[in-house]
């Protein structure tokens, strides 16, 4: 379930990265374009705060945490 949740946000994302580009510019070229690089782009700084987050739980759970 998860991977199929997963690909209808990405196409989702894309859609609406594509849509609000293209109303902003006129250009489908433009708008298509930021639909591919954006979610990618995006994807990538999840992939980080993901790994911000792990070392956080995992500091708090050792006694280090840190204040929210």
């Amino acid at each position: 379930m998860t991977k199929y949740k997963t690909m209808s946000f990405a196409l989702v994302h894309m859609t609406v990265a594509f849509v609000v580009v293209y109303l902003m510019t006129g250009s489908a070229a433009v708008g298509g374009a930021v639909a591919l690089v954006e979610p990618a782009c995006n994807t990538l700084a999840y992939f980080f705060h993901e790994i911000f987050w792990e070392r956080r739980t995992r500091r708090k759970i050792g006694g280090v945490g840190f204040s929210a």
